[in-house]
Parts: structure tokens; C-alpha cells; sequence
């Protein structure tokens, strides 16, 4: 009738006969409190959209290290790579982002000349 197994319904049943509504509620979730509360995450997500340059890195791109010691630096609490890649994807609710590789010398009208001009003329070769 609720959509749960009947042995779901069995163990409730017992906790309340045995413990009334006290027994049913949920309870904490078992484990290490997170290094880092509500208010701290906050600061850190605030810390990281003012970009990588603004914390004196060179380039302006985002490494789990690089993380690491801004979370450091903000809240005192030093965190491993993989606590900071949860923080990141679980906490923050941000997904990995991969920079686009060009060439700086890249020219975009040369490009589409050379496929406008230059690729038909070979492709006849053929």
C-alpha cells in the first residue's frame, strides 16, 4: 500500500510498539563529521569564483592541489585529494571542466580559407 517492503513495515511496526515515535525517527548518519561546515564550504565557494590568479596562481585554471590550499588558506583545515574532489563534485555541485587546447597561434580566418579554397582543390586530386 505505501510501496515498501513488507519486512520495511514489520521492523517499523516493532520499533514503535517497542519505542513509539522516538524509535521511527531517523537518525544521524553514522561516520566522521565533514571537516568543513555549511558556513566554511560557503567561504571556500566564495574563494574559488573570484578565479585561480586572484589566489596567486599563473594560470587561471583549477587543480585539486591548487584547491587544496585555498581551502587550506581559508578555513585552516587541510584536506586530501580526494576529500577536496567530494567537496568539489558533492558539496559544491561543480563537474570537471577540461580546457580546450589551441594553439595561440591559431588563425580562424586562415582555417576557413584553407577549407573554403585549398581542401576542394586537393580533394580532386584524388
Amino acid at each position: 500500500m505505501v510501496g515498501v517492503h513488507a519486512e520495511s513495515v514489520r521492523r517499523w511496526r516493532c520499533a514503535w510498539e517497542n519505542g513509539g515515535a522516538q524509535a521511527l525517527r531517523r537518525r544521524p548518519a553514522p561516520g566522521r563529521r565533514p571537516k568543513l561546515d555549511d558556513a566554511q564550504v560557503e567561504q571556500v565557494r566564495a574563494a574559488l569564483e573570484r578565479g585561480a590568479q586572484a589566489h596567486g596562481f599563473e594560470a587561471d585554471l583549477w587543480t585539486l592541489e591548487r584547491v587544496g590550499l585555498v581551502v587550506e588558506r581559508v578555513t585552516g583545515a587541510s584536506l586530501s585529494r580526494a576529500s577536496v574532489w567530494r567537496l568539489l563534485t558533492g558539496r559544491l555541485g561543480w563537474s570537471l571542466q577540461r580546457p580546450e587546447r589551441r594553439a595561440v597561434e591559431r588563425d580562424e580566418s586562415e582555417i576557413a580559407r584553407w577549407i573554403a579554397h585549398e581542401w576542394p582543390r586537393i580533394k580532386k586530386g584524388r
